[in-house]
């Protein structure tokens, strides 16, 4: 006797999905673990404290780096090459150690460009709390 459509000699199979699922659980567990110990690195800048007051006269002036929109980088107004960054702001630093050193960054510079200017000052031992950033 037929019952629905299939013959007694038939078997019902089937597809235990219990071994996949405990599979999934696992890399699940092992992707949240593992995420949660990748640490992202980055380049730690501090922008200057929004004041009213105007600057004490007394005090030394900045050293300026500028990065342009033709991906110049500028020290003191004059073109250096990012390889000479790091001899400049150190030539600067040694003249004039409690200058405070201001990156202006202009808005289509390129990023490249920008974080060769800012190895550059790290790369002087320049402390970063004296070393801020801002944009044109």
């Amino acid at each position: 006797m037929k019952r629905l459509g299939k013959s007694l000699n038939e078997e019902e199979t089937d597809i235990d999905i219990t071994p996949m699922l405990d599979v999934v659980f696992i890399m699940l567990i092992f992707f949240i673990v593992t995420a949660s110990f990748v640490k992202e690195s980055g380049v730690g800048l501090y922008s200057p404290p929004v004041s009213e007051d105007p600057p004490n006269p007394d005090a030394p002036k900045p050293i300026v780096v500028k990065v342009t929109k033709l991906d110049e980088i500028k020290i003191q107004d004059r073109v250096v090459d990012f390889r000479a960054v790091k001899p400049t702001i150190t030539r600067l630093k040694a003249e004039s150690p409690e200058s405070a050193v201001v990156v202006k960054v202009d808005k289509k510079a390129k990023t490249k460009y920008i974080i060769q200017a800012v190895d550059g000052i790290r790369q002087a031992k320049v402390d970063l709390p004296s070393v801020s950033i801002s944009t044109e």
